[in-house]
Formats: structure tokens, C-alpha cells, sequence
């Protein structure tokens, strides 16, 4: 088995750890595998979850849950992150045996982007800096949300964003958004430990305003003030491989350099 306290492996996990310390988020030790806690939001699938040095081997997914449930006994959840740059998962005949649904992302990179091919002229893109910028940003994360129930999702969506803006108080990056008469219509986050590397977060565009240009312009604008006030030398996001906006990165210029694997159990 791989030494869990070896180097991470994956890029994907490498700047999702990275942000989540920044938060003050725990890393923590153990015989064959990492528990990631993030005590300030702890309704976070990917802020409370277990580091896998390699995908599980047969036979032991159950196993792997039940060490997941043992290390968050109060968890409606589980949450697998399994370090590697291949894609590999596991049996998927054990896996399914042990309710765990794989979730497969693409690691994308660029040392620097170039401006969309037609961009959107009617927005201001910028970093938010009042607490109204802030609420529009909760409020379109709202707008977005299909999958949660609202209130819950509200919740974690607040504390989340809470973080953000910590790490832009403090100098780790800022939430970027595209705004038209002062409303918010596209969001994302843009962080860095100010070592090189610059991670995108939670992009997206408000359900009412969506193929129109805004998020491919936010990006690059994003991209452009890290590269200028950050000195950003390599840009990561992650992005699920059959949604269309992972195509509107390629087009920016982001290459795929690894696959992240994600096993988990989602509370009906």
C-alpha cells in the first residue's frame, strides 16, 4: 500500500487541500490514508472526507465506509478522494456493493489564458468588495442549486462563501463576478497560497443568464489579475468532463492533465 503521508499525488487534491488549510481546514494522519475536517462547515462533502493514497483494492470498499463512518460518526455522507492522476477507481461490482457512486473530474491547466473568441461587452468584471457583492453572490449560488434541499444548501452555500472571503481578506485570492447594473450575473472564485498555483472555484453563471459570454469572460478576466497580482504561474480547475462548460475552458487555452476520482454516498 501507498504511504499516505507520502506527497500527494493528484493536482486536483493538491489545490483542494491547499485551500482548505488556508480555511483553517485539519489534515490529518493515519495508518494508510488522510481525514480532511473543516470543523467551520461541516455539511461540506469535500471539506469532511477521507484521502485514499490509491483506489481501493477488491474487496475492501465496505471496509473504506465503514472507516469513513468510524472517523464521522455524525456524517449523513461519505466522501472518498482517491489520489492518483489516472482515473483509476476501484472494482466497480465492490464499489456498487457498497453504495459508492464514482464521480470522475478533469484536471485542467494553463500557464496563462487567451480572451474569448466573442466576448460579452455588457458586463463589468471585477472583484467583490461589499457585503451587497456578497449576498448577490450567495443569491446566485442559490439560483444554481439543483441538487440540495434549499435550506440546507443555504447554509453550507453561506459558509462556504464565508471562507472565501476570509482568503480574500487576507490576501489568498478574491471572488471574482460579472456584474450589469450592479447585478451579479456570473460568480467564481480564484485562490493561491502564492506559490504559483492559482485554483478555480465554483464557477457559475445565474440560470437566467446563461450563453451569453459571461463565464468564459470571468475566467479570463480572473486569470489575467492573478497572472498580474498574484504572479500566478499555473491556473487549475476542475471540471466534470460531460458538462459543456468544461469546453469553454478548452477554448480559453486549459489543457486536461489528470483525472480525479471521488467515491461517495450523497444523503437522499
Amino acid at each position: 500500500m501507498t504511504d499516505a503521508t507520502s506527497p500527494v499525488i493528484s493536482l486536483g487534491f493538491r489545490t483542494d487541500l491547499m485551500l482548505l488549510t488556508l480555511q483553517g481546514s485539519r489534515v490529518e494522519e493515519r495508518d494508510g490514508y488522510r481525514v480532511v475536517r473543516t470543523p467551520a462547515n461541516p455539511t461540506f462533502h469535500w471539506g469532511n472526507f477521507l484521502l485514499l493514497p490509491a483506489a481501493p483494492a477488491p474487496g475492501t470498499a465496505a471496509r473504506w465506509v465503514d472507516t469513513f463512518r468510524r472517523e464521522f460518526p455524525d456524517a449523513d455522507h461519505v466522501a472518498l478522494g482517491v489520489d492518483g492522476t489516472d482515473g483509476a477507481t476501484g472494482d466497480p461490482a465492490d464499489l456498487a456493493a457498497a453504495d459508492l457512486h464514482v464521480e470522475r473530474g478533469t484536471v485542467l491547466t494553463a500557464a496563462s489564458l487567451r480572451p474569448p473568441a466573442r466576448p460579452n461587452t455588457t458586463a463589468t468584471y471585477r472583484v467583490a468588495d461589499t457585503d451587497d457583492d456578497w449576498a448577490q453572490a450567495l443569491a446566485l449560488n442559490e439560483a444554481g442549486n439543483t441538487d440540495f434541499e434549499p435550506t440546507a444548501y443555504r447554509e453550507f452555500a453561506a459558509r462556504r462563501l464565508a471562507g472565501f472571503r476570509a482568503l480574500q481578506e487576507r490576501g489568498h485570492g478574491a471572488w471574482f463576478g460579472a456584474f450589469e447594473d450592479g447585478r451579479l450575473r456570473a460568480g467564481l472564485g480564484l485562490f493561491t497560497d502564492g506559490r504559483g498555483l492559482a485554483r478555480y472555484q465554483t464557477v457559475g453563471t445565474h440560470p437566467d443568464h446563461r450563453n451569453r459570454g459571461l463565464a468564459s469572460g470571468l475566467v479570463h478576466a480572473a486569470a489575467v489579475h492573478a497572472a498580474t497580482n498574484w504572479s500566478a504561474t499555473t491556473l487549475v480547475i476542475v471540471a466534470d468532463p460531460d458538462y459543456v462548460a468544461i469546453d469553454i475552458y478548452r477554448r480559453l487555452g486549459f489543457t486536461g492533465t489528470e483525472t480525479q476520482i471521488q467515491l461517495q454516498i450523497v444523503p437522499a
